[in-house]
C-alpha cells in the first residue's frame, strides 16, 4: 500500500464527500489507496469504468473473503466486522453456482409479495406516522418518519410482529454505522431473526420467510438467517436514507420545487437524482482480488481488499460531464450495484414503492412542508458507508388526524 493512502474515516465525508470524492480522483486517480479502521489498507475505485469491471467479473475480483491479505492483523472486535465479515454464509459472501441458487431463493421470495399489499402497507404506515406528528405543526422527518418507515413496511412483510421494529431500527442502524455498538445491533438483530425462524419452522405463514424456508435448495437455517441480516440491513437504512435525501432536495432545490405544490410528476425524477448525486449507499465492501492483476494503473495484489464506490463512480467527469444538469430517466448509474452480486431487482422495487409512497404522503398530508432550519445547517451522519441526514426539521400547518383531534 502506498505511503499516501487516505483514511476512510473523518467529517469531510459528512461535509464535503463530493469534493473529497473529486480531490481523491485528482490526487490518486481512479483507484484510491485508504485506510481503514486500525490502518488496515485496501483501495477505493472510484472511476466509472474501472469499477463496472470490477463488479463485471466476479472470478477475478471475488465476493470470497478468505481470499483477504489481512485477515492476520484484524481483531476480533473489529467494529467493521459485521460488513466484512469472514465468510459469513449469506450471499454477500457466496460465489459461483452457489450464489446463483441463493440469488434465486431470494428473488423468488420477494417476487412474490404483491404489489398492492406493499403499497397498501407503505400507505398505512407512513399515514400513522404523519398522523403521530400533523398537529404540532413541526417534526423531523428523519427520525419521526423517514428512518421508522421501511423498517415496519419491511419486518411486516418479512413476518416480524410490528411491536420488534423500534429495537431492528436500532439494531440495524448500530451494525451499518459499523461503530462501537455495531457488534451489539449485530447479536440482536441474529437473535430476533433466529427467533423467527424456529417460529415460521413450526408454523408457516404467507411472509417472505416463510417462504424462502418452502425452498427446494437445501439451505441451512444458518444460511437463510445471514440472509435476511443481509435483507434487512440493505433494506432498511438505504431506503430511509433515500427518503430522507429525496425530501431534502425537494425542500431545497428550485428544480424540484413544482412537487411540493401540488404536483407529483418530478417526485421520480428528484428520486433518480439523489441515486446520482447523493446515493444512500456511498461506499461497499468488498470485492477480493484472487491473483496479482492491475486497475486503474494500480498494481493490485492477490488478496487485497477493494471497496466499491459507487458515488465516486456516479460522479465520474468521464460520465457527468456537467453535474449540474438533471440525469432524467437516465438509471445507469451504481446505486444499486452491478453484476451478479448486484441487488435482486424485486429488492430494488420494494425500496422504490416504499420510498416513493413515503414521499408522496408527505406532499399530500403536509402540502405546506417547509425546511425549518437552513439548508446549510442539515447535518449528516460521519460515516463513509451511508449517506443520510441526521434530522430534517420542518414546519406546516397543523392539521387533525383523520378521524381525530388535534393533539
Amino acid at each position: 500500500m502506498t505511503p499516501d493512502a487516505v483514511p476512510l474515516t473523518g467529517p469531510r465525508f459528512r461535509t464535503e464527500p463530493a469534493r473529497l470524492y473529486r480531490e481523491m480522483r485528482r490526487d490518486h486517480g481512479a483507484v484510491v489507496p485508504v485506510l481503514l479502521d486500525g490502518d488496515v489498507p485496501a483501495w477505493l475505485v472510484l472511476g466509472y469504468r474501472e469499477l463496472h469491471q470490477v463488479t463485471g467479473d466476479p472470478v477475478l475480483f471475488s465476493r470470497d473473503s478468505d481470499l483477504w491479505n489481512q485477515w492476520g492483523n484484524i481483531p476480533a472486535d473489529w467494529p467493521l466486522l459485521p460488513m466484512i465479515g469472514r465468510q459469513q454464509p449469506s450471499i454477500r459472501y457466496t460465489v459461483g453456482e452457489r450464489h446463483r441458487q441463493r440469488a434465486a431463493m431470494i428473488g423468488n421470495a420477494l417476487e412474490s409479495v404483491d404489489p398492492l399489499e406493499l403499497r397498501g402497507h407503505a400507505e398505512r404506515f407512513a399515514d400513522e406516522l404523519i398522523d403521530a406528528v400533523c398537529a404540532a405543526g413541526e417534526t423531523d422527518l428523519v427520525a419521526h418518519y423517514a428512518l421508522l418507515l421501511p423498517v415496519r413496511v419491511i419486518t411486516r412483510l418479512f413476518g416480524f410482529p410490528d411491536e420488534d421494529g423500534p429495537g431492528l431500527v436500532t439494531a440495524l442502524n448500530d451494525m451499518i454505522d459499523g461503530r462501537e455498538r455495531a457488534l451489539t445491533g449485530q447479536a440482536h438483530l441474529a437473535a430476533s431473526i433466529g427467533q423467527l425462524l424456529a417460529e415460521r419452522r413450526k408454523e408457516p405463514a404467507r411472509d417472505v420467510v416463510s417462504r424462502m424456508l418452502a425452498d427446494d435448495g437445501g439451505f441451512t437455517d444458518e444460511e437463510i438467517a445471514q440472509d435476511l441480516m443481509v435483507m434487512m440491513a440493505a433494506g432498511h437504512q438505504p431506503t430511509a436514507d433515500w427518503i430522507g435525501n429525496s425530501l431534502r432536495l425537494m425542500l431545497t432545490d428550485d428544480r424540484f420545487a413544482a412537487s411540493l405544490f401540488g404536483g407529483r410528476s418530478s417526485v421520480a425524477e428528484a428520486m433518480n437524482e439523489v441515486l446520482w448525486e447523493d446515493t444512500p449507499t456511498q461506499n461497499v465492501a468488498g470485492r477480493w482480488a484472487a491473483r496479482d492483476t492491475r486497475l486503474g494503473d494500480r498494481g493490485i495484489r492477490a488478496g487485497d481488499l477493494l471497496l466499491l464506490g459507487l458515488q465516486g463512480a456516479n460522479s465520474d467527469p468521464q460520465v457527468r460531464t456537467d453535474p449540474s444538469a438533471l440525469t432524467g430517466g437516465n438509471h445507469a448509474h451504481f446505486s444499486f450495484g452491478h453484476g451478479e452480486h448486484r441487488c435482486p431487482f424485486p429488492a430494488q422495487e420494494i425500496a422504490e414503492v416504499i420510498a416513493r409512497t413515503a414521499i408522496e404522503v408527505v406532499l399530500d398530508r403536509l402540502p405546506d412542508v417547509d425546511l425549518a432550519a437552513p439548508a446549510d445547517s442539515l447535518a449528516r451522519r460521519p460515516s463513509p458507508w451511508l449517506r443520510g441526514l441526521t434530522e430534517l426539521p420542518v414546519r406546516f400547518t397543523p392539521t387533525s388526524a383523520p378521524g381525530g383531534t388535534p393533539r
